[in-house]
């Protein structure tokens, strides 16, 4: 034999080796499948649970501002619909 016929012989070896250990061995039980869960029902609310009112809104002090977006994120801090033609960023 030939130094590449003894190459080959040994990546043919290897590449079945390789192959029969990615085979799923017949003497490994499958794992175990859990049995379906019905799904829950919706919890109704508490007739006596206290009624909590909505946090207030941040954007109320952001509705009175341009809210111009510069390139890099910041925005203008002027008044909406400023008349000045330059933007002031924060």
């Amino acid at each position: 034999m030939s130094k590449m016929d003894n190459l080959r012989a040994m990546r043919e070896a290897r590449y079945e080796a390789a192959r029969t250990a990615a085979k799923p061995s017949a003497t490994r039980p499958a794992p175990p499948v859990a049995p379906p869960v019905a799904p829950v029902a919706p919890v109704a609310p508490r007739e006596d649970a206290p009624v909590v009112a909505p946090a207030p809104d941040a954007s109320a002090d952001t509705e009175a501002l341009c809210g111009h977006r510069s390139m890099n994120g910041r925005t203008c801090t002027r008044e909406a619909g400023h008349a000045a033609k330059s933007h002031r960023y924060s």
